[in-house]
């Protein structure tokens, strides 16, 4: 099981393509908040829930789905 613990600042979150989906900027209870600072995030923060981890690998974050999955299904927080 994934620990929040593990995931770090600045890690790349990636789908289970190897395509990117964003960055990490922090861990907000159960969910993983994107940093905006970020093209492919659409210079937006996105919430995604720990519950798509698979595995974290180094410095990569990596998705138990595609990153047109993640896109379709992450929250925008407003």
């Amino acid at each position: 099981m994934i620990q929040a613990s593990q995931i770090r600042e600045h890690m790349e979150v990636e789908g289970s393509d190897g395509k990117h989906v964003g960055r990490v900027d922090k861990v907000i209870g159960d969910e993983i908040e994107l940093t905006k600072l970020d093209i492919a995030a659409g210079l937006k923060h996105h919430m995604i829930p720990l519950t798509w981890v698979e595995m974290i690998d180094d410095d990569t974050v990596r998705l138990n789905m595609t990153k047109d999955a993640a896109k379709a299904g992450w929250r925008t927080k407003h």
